[in-house]
């Protein structure tokens, strides 16, 4: 199994289709075997979807992320834990122990055209960063 998760820093970025880099790590026997940084080359919302089936990633942990880039990973197959916080390695971590905290219904709606928004109370958590 291959988990994807959002990355800044060490940290889950909060605005899935501007993330510049995932931390991907790779499971055996539900331990990680294998952490590696990807970058995104420049890829944003629904193409990031496509870019992580190409590189075999079954779930995705993240902070915010709008419908769009849901529907894009559900039809690639890919498991979404979104509305997750804080460091990339101890949200893998809790995710394996089946104590990762998530959003199963987050949502980011705003319009991104809007530099301005207030992302708070649609699922963004006020984090999102343009």
């Amino acid at each position: 199994m291959k988990i994807a998760v959002t990355n800044e820093n060490g940290t889950i970025f909060q605005h899935f289709g501007h993330t510049e880099s995932f931390c991907a790590y790779e499971i055996c026997n539900n331990k990680i075997i294998d952490k590696k940084i990807i970058c995104t080359d420049g890829k944003g919302h629904g193409a990031l979807a496509e870019f992580l089936k190409n590189m075999g990633i079954d779930i995705l942990i993240c902070g915010g992320i709008g419908g769009g880039a849901q529907a894009a990973l559900e039809n690639c197959g890919i498991k979404l834990y979104g509305g997750a916080s804080g460091k990339c390695d101890d949200a893998v971590e809790a995710f394996l122990s089946s104590k990762l905290e998530y959003n199963p219904n987050v949502k980011c709606e705003h319009h991104h055209d809007n530099e301005g928004h207030n992302c708070g109370g649609n699922g963004c958590g006020g984090n999102c960063v343009h």
